[in-house]
């Protein structure tokens, strides 16, 4: 294999004579450290002569945030992650809030990792790694405020130094990171093999210090000195910025030479196989609606993908395109896995079970026109489907012949596979199933042995390259704990529709399209101030032999299911001690293969200040990332209703706490004054116990679960939206206005888009809904606007659209804060919109309120003792 080649060094740089053999200049020894400075750690930090030193942290790149004294933060924009397109592009201009909307955080809890699984991070280390030797030199033209990452998204812009006050469990600290995701423009690419700290393993990057006459540098984890074997020697700061890794806090580390992008058209991309596996014991109705969301997702196909399909009862049907235009099936029994005589039957005769679809289209079409309702009059879920046979038989086509000759992960021409099940009810036959009915006397054990089984067919399937997902549709439980595993272990998703119809079909669309890298490692460096205590993700902890070790390694290292842009991992941190510092540094380094079998390594490297000033540490703090955060470990522990209920109760024991720690207490009183910085994180709070997630407007717990594993593992846009959803009021000439998320914005001559992340709600006024012309037209602006906002989210979130008093209103309402029985004053501090209302109209708002047994915000915060915020 030819060996990368490096890009020249600079013109006129010492780098450019100097020969490969010379020498390293040995550096002077450091002094004896300072009394707090471990001896340990002194070995590997010394003396540079300071003329000698470079500080590469003044280029204005993405990768750090703030560290101006006293500048606001909470109201700037929050970066954004992924699903959601975000801020939209509306199709009309975005009428500025007479109240700006923000979200805002939620609760920490215990050590925990990987879609509700809990295991330790990292611990303590027996040393120092010298974080609190001698300060660095930091440039001082360095304008931070300008830099912030779009990978990785803190809590807060600052790190307070005392311990005991940056410790405090009821607010935390940690960040959302988004490793794979994917953005325009990229960050820099490089072609050759990155340096590394031969110490701990970290990256060089734009923060090391540079012994400029050597070409040395300073590892800004463990202040180990490395060799850059000449490579960063150079005459000047300005000479050194031609290396991109020096100059950029995100970098991709592209290991063949193969700049992600440019591809041949023979695209792996586009021949990596899908199949289909199909559940044929549906109602008519439901066949219908499937059959047509089948069709569009076969047409929406590109022509060189391949696609196979199978169906599923008490049998697996497994179609053949050999035989042209004719649609043929072999059939395998259900109640057992298939046989390795079955198997080799399939694998190795004539039959293609594989097609491109410009081969196989108009067969395609056909199998999804055959397909029949059940005929049996039998209950939706006592029906028999062997849904665990199916897939292995789906895994083990896609495996091929060369499974027979091959041991541990097979890397075939059509890698990143997907399984798509199409599934109306629970798995009831066959390895994998429980029985029919609940009341089985034997059913809490069935239940156990299917779930390890389910798991362990999700962790064959990763070990192949592939992922199942599983789309449930219909009104018929699926039993979601039995499922779950399957689609968790494999790196897919499961989720839940009311139907086979639109939502169902763009899913299954945008679940085959969207982007999969594999074989994806996670490392979490920090400085040694800095302890990582939890971690929520799609993935698990990595083996010890699963990727490199060094002397001095204190990195936690996560196994990723997969490597997709819809992801994040949710990191909880804390300080060791009290922090001497004036700058702690993170670095996440994630290695994966993307889907065009480019082995891939991005590196993000960020520095935070630290500062005494609790009140500057406040105003740091981004109420959106802190709000979600909170809440993936409230959710953590929220495994059952019941343990949703505990959780609500948590929620308010920590807003207490936090009112406590960081407010004031009124004079001659028990009330506490929640802190004016953090003004909109109570109310995210509020929507959390009673939204979805924790609260009971979700009607069965299949619905909850699905809701909370996808929250658990969701991009930091969609956490948002799913945790505090956003209210957008039509206006005249099609403009829109964002309202806070209260039951006041319920006004009888308007229109109203809410958006909750998996929903999106469209609530037309009465007085508006009979004017015809009218309502039609902001009806249609209000559709246009959904699909706008969710024109790249995964899962598409299903759309409602009702009119004022109707049924399903309800829906509607039921996910705004009430704030109708709040006195005048208080209605008109949240939601100012009242004050231009006429006596009528206001009239006509107290009448259209459907009033639920539930209390308002300001009631919740007066039951808690506490004086709510003033409105931001």
């Amino acid at each position: 294999m030819d060996t990368p080649t490096r890009p020249p060094p600079p013109p006129g740089s010492s780098a450019a004579v100097a020969s490969p053999n010379t020498p390293t200049p040995r550096p002077e020894r450091r002094p004896t450290p300072p009394a707090f400075s471990s001896p340990l750690s002194a070995r590997f930090s010394p003396q540079i002569p300071q003329q000698d030193w470079l500080p590469l942290s003044s280029s204005r790149t993405p990768g750090s945030l703030s560290s101006g004294e006293g500048v606001h933060h909470t109201s700037s924009p929050v970066p954004q992650f992924s699903t959601p397109p975000g801020p939209p592009i509306f199709s009309s201009p975005l009428r500025p809030a007479a109240v700006p909307f923000q979200a805002s955080p939620a609760t920490p809890q215990p050590v925990a990792f990987s879609w509700g699984s809990s295991l330790p991070t990292s611990s303590s280390p027996p040393y120092s790694n010298g974080s609190s030797e001698l300060p660095l030199h930091h440039s001082a033209d360095v304008d931070e405020s300008t830099l912030e990452s779009p990978y990785v998204l803190f809590s807060a812009h600052k790190v307070l130094k005392r311990k005991k006050l940056a410790n405090v469990p009821s607010l935390g600290f940690g960040a959302l990171v988004s490793p794979g995701r994917e953005i325009a423009p990229g960050p820099e690419v490089v072609h050759h093999e990155p340096h590394r700290c031969q110490t701990c393993g970290a990256y060089s990057n734009l923060y090391c210090e540079i012994l400029v006459g050597s070409g040395q540098w300073q590892c800004v984890i463990c202040k180990n000195l490395n060799s850059s074997n000449g490579e960063y020697i150079a005459p000047s700061k300005e000479d050194l910025r031609h290396w991109p890794e020096l100059s950029s806090s995100a970098i991709d580390y592209v290991q063949n030479g193969n700049r992600p992008g440019f591809v041949p058209v023979s695209d792996t991309r586009i021949t990596a196989p899908i199949f289909l596996v199909i559940d044929e014991c549906l109602d008519e109705a439901h066949l219908q609606h499937l059959q047509g969301s089948l069709h569009a997702f076969a047409d929406s196909l590109p022509p060189t993908m391949r696609l196979g399909i199978i169906t599923y009862g008490r049998s697996v049907s497994v179609f053949d395109f050999s035989e042209g235009s004719v649609a043929s099936a072999d059939v395998l029994p259900g109640d057992k896995s298939p046989s390795q005589e079955s198997l080799k039957a399939l694998l190795y005769g004539t039959g293609i079970y594989l097609s491109p679809v410009h081969a196989s289209l108009p067969v395609v079409h056909t199998i999804f026109s055959s397909l029949r309702p059940y005929k049996l009059n039998l209950p939706e879920a006592s029906r028999d489907r062997c849904l665990g046979t199916a897939v292995e038989v789906a895994l083990a086509i896609i495996r091929g012949p060369s499974a027979d000759r091959t041991r541990g992960i097979i890397k075939r021409s059509g890698g990143n596979c997907r399984v798509l099940v199409c599934s109306g009810g629970p798995n009831t036959y066959g390895p994998g199933s429980v029985p029919h009915s609940f009341s089985h006397p034997n059913y809490a054990y069935m239940e156990k042995t299917a779930m390890k089984w389910m798991d362990h067919l999700g962790q064959e399937a990763l070990r192949h390259n592939t992922t199942v997902d599983i789309l449930c549709a219909g009104t018929c439980p699926v039993r979601i704990p039995i499922l779950q595993p399957l689609a968790k272990s494999s790196g897919g998703v499961l989720i839940l529709h009311d139907d086979f119809g639109e939502a169902f079909g763009v899913n299954l669309q945008r679940a085959s399209s969207r982007a999969a890298g594999s074989h994806g490692l996670f490392e979490i460096r920090c400085s040694d101030d800095i302890l990582v205590t939890q971690v929520i993700g799609p993935g698990e902890e990595a083996a010890v032999d699963s990727h490199e070790t060094f002397k001095r390694d204190s990195s936690f290292c996560i196994q990723m299911h997969s490597v997709e842009e819809t992801q994040s991992f949710a990191l909880s941190m804390e300080t060791k001690g009290d922090i001497k510092n004036d700058y702690v540094y993170f670095q996440f380094a994630v290695r994966y293969s993307n889907i065009y079998h480019t082995d891939i390594s991005r590196v993000i490297t960020v520095r935070l200040p630290t500062v005494d000033s609790v009140s500057m540490y406040l105003r740091s703090i981004q109420e959106n990332a802190a709000a979600v955060l909170i809440a993936k470990r409230t959710l953590l522990h929220a495994k059952t209703f019941s343990d949703a209920i505990d959780m609500r109760l948590t929620v308010d024991e920590r807003v207490k706490d936090i009112a406590v720690k960081y407010g004031s207490q009124l004079p001659k009183s028990r009330l506490y004054r929640f802190p004016q910085e953090l003004s909109t994180l109570p109310e995210s709070l509020f929507h959390l116990r009673r939204g979805p997630l924790l609260g009971n407007i979700v009607g069965h717990e299949d619905e909850r679960s699905v809701l909370r594993n996808l929250f658990l593992n969701a991009s930091f846009d969609l956490s948002l939206r799913m945790l505090a959803p956003r209210c957008l009021m039509h206006r005249e000439g099609g403009t829109f206005e964002e309202l806070p998320a209260y039951d006041l914005a319920m006004q009888s001559n308007v229109a109203v888009v809410l958006d909750h992340g998996t929903e999106i709600f469209i609530w037309l006024g009465a007085e508006l809904a009979a004017q015809e012309g009218k309502s039609a037209a902001a009806l249609a602006a209000c559709r246009t606007l959904a699909e706008e906002l969710t024109e790249h989210r995964f899962p598409a979130p299903r759309i409602l659209a009702f009119k004022e008093g109707s049924s399903q209103a309800r829906y509607f309402v039921s996910r705004l804060i009430p704030a109708h029985k709040d006195p005048p004053y208080e209605q008109e501090a949240r939601f100012p919109q009242l004050r231009t209302l006429t006596p009528e109209q206001r009239t006509r708002l107290k009448s259209s309120f459907l009033h639920f047994d539930d209390y308002s915000f300001c009631e919740w915060m007066r039951s808690l003792k506490l004086v709510p915020p003033e409105p931001s």
